[in-house]
Formats: structure tokens, C-alpha cells, sequence
């Protein structure tokens, strides 16, 4: 006799207790990515904001060494690393070229440059990288104090104060570096590489170039007799050519391969040290 055929029980007839456990599993809950809070803009533009520093912690050491908050003496500037054609040549003190793009001449000259610094910075740093905003701060400001040096030296007279031989006015401020991000902000936006709308692109370089323009038409306006203001027009020049010469061999960070950047970043750090360098020397024979 046939032994009749066993079938397995129908599901839907089994009890509940009985069903398959992953038949009760939950629905995976639907997956969001994590929300990730913008980061603070001295992390995204770190060099940026440490120049500032510097700049405002230099002031402020000058004003705890009892210099003037809106009208500093020459003297003082000097003593704090102001630059001058004869302090330069005669005594050479060259690492005034340096240290002179850290001084103010009071509390709006400081408060005017970190602002244009600040504006300025937070632009070129992503095109830059944290490194090209700082050699081209040092770099531009650099160029300016010798350009400032060297037609001072040839334009005024000499004259002894306090036990110096000074040459025309004391330079001071971070004008020439602010001039010089300008300058490479006007060719670093023309690029194609950029993931930037056009239109947007040509307002940001337009805006630029119209800063540029104005500060100097205002500082060669200075110039005229009558003028209460001392603007050091030729550290603007020399600091704004820096970074239009600074800025040609490189593309921008954003946009470019990381390697052909920093090559390109390189050979432009290279090249305006090289520069400076041969006018520095050519300067020492005065």
C-alpha cells in the first residue's frame, strides 16, 4: 500500500508562532546621508586669518610699547621695523623690506588693509592654497618696499634724524601684499578651469580689477600739493605687478590636477624669489 504523500504545510495556514522569523523582519530604514555643518572660516582660510593675526598682534605690541593709537612718529615706526630707503642702503637693514608689511601707521590704516585683506584672502585662498596666499602676501609685499626703496633713494634728498640717514617718508602697512592678491586674483579668475558660472566668474574679476583701479587712482591723488595723506603709491605698483608675474605660470587649485598645481605653484614661488633677489642686489650697489 502507498504510503500517501506528505506535503508541507501551507504558510498562510500555519500558525503564527510558527512563521519563518524573517517573515516579521522590519523594513531597513531608509538611508540619509550624515548633514555635515559648514566649517568655521578660519578653518577653510586658515592662512588668511593668520595674517591678520599677525598684523593685529604686531599692532598691538606697538601700543603696548606706548606708539600712538591713530598717529604713530616716525621714529617709532622705524623702531618697529618701518621701512626707508636710507635705513635699507646706508645701515643695511633689509629685513625692513619684510618686516614692513606687518606695521601700521595707526588704527584705520591697520583697520583699512585687514579688511581689504580679509576680502581678498578669502577669495584667493581656494584658488591658492593656504601656502600660495601666504608666499604671495610675502612675495607682493616684498616687491613693493623695494620698488618704494629704490625710487626713493632717487627722488629725495638725503637727511640725518634721529642718528639715521633717512631717504623720503617711512613705509609702512600691507598695502603692496594686498595690491599683489589683487593682482593674482585678476588672472587666476580668467581661468577656464574654474566650476564657476561665467557670468559669476566675470563679476568676481570685474570687481577686482575696479578695486584695484580705484586704490590707485586714490593714492596717486595724493600725490598733488596740499595732500594731508601719505600713500607710498610705489610699493601699490611694485606689490600689484608681483602678483600679476607671480600669477602666470600657475592654475588655479581649484579645477586642476593636484600635481600640475603645486609644480606650477613652485616654479612661481621660484621664480619671483629669483627676481627679487638679482633687484635686491642691484639695489646694494647704491
Amino acid at each position: 500500500m502507498n504510503d500517501p504523500e506528505i506535503l508541507p504545510p501551507d504558510p498562510a495556514q500555519r500558525p503564527a508562532a510558527q512563521m519563518p522569523s524573517y517573515a516579521y523582519a522590519p523594513p531597513p530604514p531608509s538611508y540619509e546621508p550624515p548633514v555635515r555643518k559648514p566649517k568655521p572660516s578660519w578653518m577653510v582660510s586658515p592662512a588668511t586669518h593668520f595674517l591678520i593675526a599677525v598684523n593685529c598682534i604686531v599692532f598691538l605690541a606697538m601700543l603696548a610699547g606706548r606708539v600712538s593709537l591713530f598717529n604713530p612718529a616716525p621714529e617709532d615706526l622705524l623702531h618697529w621695523g618701518a621701512n626707508n630707503a636710507g635705513a635699507v642702503l646706508f645701515f643695511g637693514d633689509w629685513w625692513r623690506i619684510v618686516t614692513a608689511m606687518f606695521v601700521h601707521v595707526g588704527l584705520l590704516h591697520l583697520a583699512t588693509n585687514m579688511w581689504c585683506l580679509w576680502n581678498l584672502g578669502l577669495l584667493a585662498e581656494p584658488l591658492l592654497g593656504s601656502v600660495g596666499v601666504v608666499a604671495a602676501y610675502i612675495l607682493s609685499g616684498a616687491a613693493g618696499n623695494l620698488l618704494s626703496t629704490f625710487v626713493s633713494q632717487w627722488m629725495y634728498r638725503p637727511d640725518a634724524s634721529e642718528g639715521m640717514v633717512l631717504f623720503g617718508p617711512v613705509g609702512a602697512g600691507a598695502s603692496g601684499a594686498v595690491f599683489g592678491l589683487a593682482g593674482v586674483l585678476i588672472i587666476l579668475l580668467k581661468s577656464p578651469l574654474l566650476p564657476i558660472p561665467p557670468q559669476e566668474l566675470k563679476g568676481l574679476r570685474k570687481s577686482v580689477i575696479l578695486f584695484a583701479a580705484i586704490n590707485l587712482v586714490i593714492g596717486l591723488g595724493t600725490m598733488f600739493p596740499g595732500s594731508v595723506v601719505r600713500i607710498d603709491n610705489m610699493a601699490h605698483l611694485g606689490g600689484f605687478a608681483c602678483g600679476l608675474i607671480f600669477a602666470l605660470p600657475l592654475v588655479p587649485r581649484i579645477g586642476a590636477p593636484r600635481g600640475q598645481f603645486l609644480t606650477r605653484r613652485r616654479i612661481a614661488v621660484g621664480m619671483m624669489v629669483l627676481l627679487e633677489t638679482l633687484f635686491g642686489f642691484y639695489l646694494a650697489q647704491f
